[in-house]
């Protein structure tokens, strides 16, 4: 874990990341833009052959974002802006330099974008409880498995009805749900390593590859299909 004395973007120009903190974690596929505070503990984890910008913001524009960690749409304008002040002329020599000037401008109007944009987080978030975390671990060892709630619970020592209230009190969410996060997580990284849908669909554990279609355009926002090639 690190934290920066910034708060600072970070986006996949291609493939798919994570943002981890003592909060959870923010799953960042290329169409979107994490947002981390200054001072909040956190590491970055990039997948397969994942692009990974880092923009950091002064004082003056972190002030205009949240002041926690957040997770963004990212626009067409935005990506481009990204992608521009993150590019070789900010590092490179001999691709020329990057006018301050017009630096600060850009990253203005992508904080204005921001400020726009609707806060769309991809949320894992973290259990406590020894119950949940036996769980969590079994699922993300195995994100395919259909075991029932039930069937976890008398594997733990636990009923259905208490890891029920657990995950709603805990985590904000259902079973079912956190499942289907964490599934549609492990499907991006599948993706970017440049499986198709038929194969991700499978090795999460969607029962057909529509059924996979669905869930991952409603939390994605287009489908397995389109991210991929994009």
């Amino acid at each position: 874990m690190d934290s920066h004395s910034r708060g600072h973007l970070v986006y996949a120009a291609h493939g798919v990341l994570s943002v981890h903190t003592e909060r959870g974690t923010s799953i960042v596929p290329a169409n979107r833009v994490a947002w981390t505070p200054a001072g909040f503990t956190h590491y970055h984890r990039a997948h397969s052959q994942t692009d990974m910008r880092i923009l950091f913001l002064p004082a003056s524009l972190a002030r205009l974002v949240p002041g926690h960690p957040a997770v963004f749409t990212v626009s067409n304008l935005a990506r481009e802006i990204l992608l521009t002040l993150t590019g070789p002329r900010n590092y490179d020599r001999a691709a020329g330099t990057q006018d301050r000037a017009a630096s600060a401008r850009l990253r203005r109007v992508l904080v204005d974008e921001l400020h726009e944009a609707r806060e769309q987080p991809l949320h894992l978030p973290e259990p406590q409880d020894d119950r949940l975390q036996a769980i969590a671990r079994l699922m993300y060892d195995q994100p395919g498995n259909n075991t029932t709630l039930a069937e976890l619970g008398q594997a733990i020592g636990a009923s259905a009805r208490t890891l029920s209230r657990l995950f709603s009190n805990e985590l904000g969410m259902t079973f079912y749900e956190w499942r289907t996060q964490l599934r549609i997580y492990h499907a991006l990284v599948l993706l970017a390593d440049g499986h198709d849908t038929t194969h991700v669909a499978n090795a999460c554990g969607w029962a057909n590859p529509s059924s996979f279609i669905s869930a991952f355009t409603n939390l994605i926002g287009t489908t397995p299909g389109r991210y991929r090639s994009r």
